[in-house]
């Protein structure tokens, strides 16, 4: 079950990591402003800010499966509308809406499944391995690009848009066959208060801002690297390695999470972290050769790799098992808000100077991710 489980993270990201920045040369291709690639980016997050509660208590009420399944459809039918190529724009913002929905079901009831089977004491190994799968997808997706869509600085979408579409087939596959052991469900009556029970947990609000803003991170180097490789004339190939080697350097610092956080504990492992991140984001918009700015996306990807896991696992140990489901969607919430507001404020707050200004933005937003992070305690008992 395990495997599978890790199978089906891999191929969710695999999915959603080959049509985000996909999407985002096809605006290119239709002369979207640059400004508005960062409302692009948040239509990813806007319905499922919505959904992400009501997400987690239907796989708390109903099962991890039921609602993977769920995701899994959305996802193969983003798939499907992008790689119509009807309604320009507002085509991709119609997919891109559809694409984060099924994203947010799949992965609500994978971090569920996780934390539900993990072992005493084992949350930071066993979210460290989830997300260390979910970053082997995130690698490979955009690596397909260059496989399926030419070598041009502006690559040939369509057919990225139909592997994509086959890749979501095997997910679906995957889903079908995914069994869990069966355990006690919370109905609507169960855990009463449950909700400002998860809100009351000390600490919660400023590890959801860092992980809501490394989340964010993410997103806009999907979004912006490309843009920024198009302002300077590097060929898609080989953006898609960089974003390659950004995802690979969080794979490897997601594997060994356990033993990091064994040797420094959590909350100076995150600080650390955030740190890395801000420095190396802040850098890599500075003009340079390719090998400089492969070197700092490789730092960059260590740095934006530990936030994440690290609050699932402190979230997964702090919360009742009946409510670890909301416990994520709550997390989720967070993460969907800062994807909906931050790419779009800094893309306003840059817009004057390019791609390289909204690197530079989410970099002095993840700095003060790092200062609000220092009286946090995220350290287990």
């Amino acid at each position: 079950m395990l495997g599978l489980l890790l199978a089906h993270s891999a191929l969710t990201q695999v999915v959603t990591f080959v049509l985000r920045p996909t999407t985002a040369y096809r605006a290119i291709e239709l002369d979207v402003p640059t400004a508005w690639l960062g409302a692009l980016t948040a239509s990813f997050a806007v319905v499922p800010l919505v959904l992400a509660v009501p997400s987690g208590q239907a796989t708390d009420r109903f099962g991890e499966r039921r609602v993977m399944l769920a995701g899994a459809v959305l996802l193969l039918l983003s798939a499907v509308v992008l790689a119509s190529g009807r309604g320009g724009a507002a085509g991709l913002v119609a997919g891109s809406v559809v694409l984060g929905t099924g994203h947010l079901l799949s992965v609500v009831g994978q971090q569920a499944a996780v934390a539900n089977t993990a072992g005493p004491g084992r949350f930071d190994t066993a979210f460290g391995h989830y997300t260390f799968a979910a970053s082997l997808g995130q690698a490979l997706g955009p690596a397909l690009i260059t496989v399926a869509g030419g070598e041009g600085a502006l690559p040939d979408t369509r057919p990225i848009f139909l592997v994509a579409a086959g890749i979501a087939v095997l997910l679906l596959a995957c889903t079908v066959v995914l069994r869990f052991p069966v355990r006690e469900r919370s109905g609507d009556a169960a855990e009463p208060g449950g909700m400002g029970t998860l809100l009351r947990l000390p600490g919660l609000l400023r590890a959801l801002t860092v992980s809501c803003v490394v989340l964010a991170a993410v997103d806009i180097t999907l979004v912006y690297l490309p843009a920024l490789g198009a302002d300077r004339g590097l060929a898609a190939g080989t953006v898609g390695l960089l974003l390659t080697l950004r995802a690979a350097a969080s794979m490897t610092s997601r594997f060994f999470l356990g033993r990091l956080v064994r040797l420094t504990g959590r909350r100076r492992l995150m600080l650390s972290s955030v740190a890395l991140a801000a420095g190396t984001m802040a850098a890599v918009a500075v003009p340079m050769p390719v090998a400089g700015t492969a070197a700092l996306v490789v730092l960059l990807g260590l740095g934006l790799g530990v936030g994440q896991p690290l609050t699932m696992s402190w979230l997964a140990e702090m919360a009742p098992a009946g409510l670890r489901g909301r416990a994520m969607s709550l997390r989720l919430t967070g993460n969907r808000l800062g994807q909906v507001l931050i790419p779009s404020t800094v893309g306003l707050l840059a817009a004057g100077v390019g791609s390289a200004g909204v690197l530079w933005a989410t970099a002095g937003a993840l700095a003060l991710a790092g200062a609000a992070a220092r009286r946090l305690h995220v350290d287990g008992p």
